[in-house]
């Protein structure tokens, strides 16, 4: 229901939000390290973490099925903070939530439009063949340079909306 202009000033927003935590990531896995460390692990603000995780992971998930422009860089973010010491493994998580999101609002919008199956069939496998082409590059990657790419394309997807 927003107006097709809502988009232009919100996406570039959300990507913008989710580089600086790109980012800020090294630094945030420290502290939240560092306080793991001084509090001891599992206690209760290990599970406010969880539910804060999972939070992000179901707005994401309701956002990517609406819109989903920035899906990838948002959850990437959100990961890259909740599984701190692998990029890598954050990514692919990243790449199967994202999988799952998209296969759910593709049903749901079966089931309530009218859906041009051969665009759709073109969109799911240009998603798979980048997914998968991803992963091997993201898995070679360093983090810097992960963090490097992610932050470029992000920038360039800003950069496309804005202009």
């Amino acid at each position: 229901m927003l107006p097709d202009g809502a988009f232009r000033v919100i996406v570039p927003v959300l990507i913008a939000g989710a580089l600086v935590l790109i980012v800020l990531q090294p630094r945030i896995s420290e502290a939240v390290a560092e306080r793991r460390r001084r509090t001891g692990d599992g206690g209760e603000a290990d599970a406010r973490e969880g539910n804060v995780v999972r939070g992000g992971i179901f707005a994401t998930g309701v956002y990517g099925g609406y819109f989903g422009a920035a899906q990838g860089i948002l959850l990437f973010a959100l990961l890259a903070n909740a599984v701190p010491e692998d990029l890598q493994q954050a990514s692919a998580l990243r790449n199967v939530l994202a999988g799952v999101a998209n296969g759910v609002a593709a049903l749901v919008f079966i089931a309530v439009a009218e859906v041009d199956v051969e665009a759709a069939l073109l969109i799911a496998a240009g998603a798979i063949a980048g997914g998968l082409l991803g992963a091997r590059i993201g898995r070679r990657l360093p983090p810097a340079a992960l963090r490097a790419v992610v932050v470029v394309v992000g920038l360039a997807a800003i950069a496309q909306l804005v202009l």
